[in-house]
């Protein structure tokens, strides 16, 4: 079954607009985090797929993804998803792989988290961060 949009494309296009691709309320929850606990980091830094966390000088890039527009869980909800938002999201989902891959080939280690996983447990998500920071540092 297809989901039917039941909003014209004017208001969709608005509604998408005002959708956030930086400083998203997670983002701004993990920055705080890391300067309280001491740590300097670029946001946003100028690689490939523009990492929203990135320790130049470790080669560490984090990224905070949302699920809808990353494709956590694709194969749960494709069926549902009109043919347009199958190809922009399956081509998202395509680019963060291929840009991961890039990164990790030019010696980058990455860490992936989820907008929802950081919303259910700040200090978890939190933690996760400072152990791939603390593990991949030291070499």
């Amino acid at each position: 079954m297809t989901m039917v949009d039941i909003i014209t494309k004017e208001q969709r296009s608005y509604n998408m607009s005002r959708v956030r691709s930086k400083n998203t309320k997670t983002e701004k929850i993990i920055f705080k985090m890391l300067r309280v606990g001491g740590y300097k980091f670029k946001s946003h830094y100028s690689i490939i797929g523009k990492p929203d966390i990135a320790f130049p000088k470790y080669k560490i890039a984090i990224f905070i993804d949302g699920e809808f527009w990353h494709g956590k869980d694709f194969d749960v909800w494709k069926g549902k998803m009109s043919p347009f938002w199958l190809k922009k999201i399956y081509g998202n989902i395509e680019r963060d792989k291929s840009n991961i891959r890039t990164l990790r080939k030019e010696g980058w280690r990455v860490l992936r988290l989820w907008h929802k996983d950081i919303l259910r447990n700040q200090d978890k998500a939190f933690l996760k961060v400072v152990n791939f920071i603390e593990k991949n540092s030291l070499s």
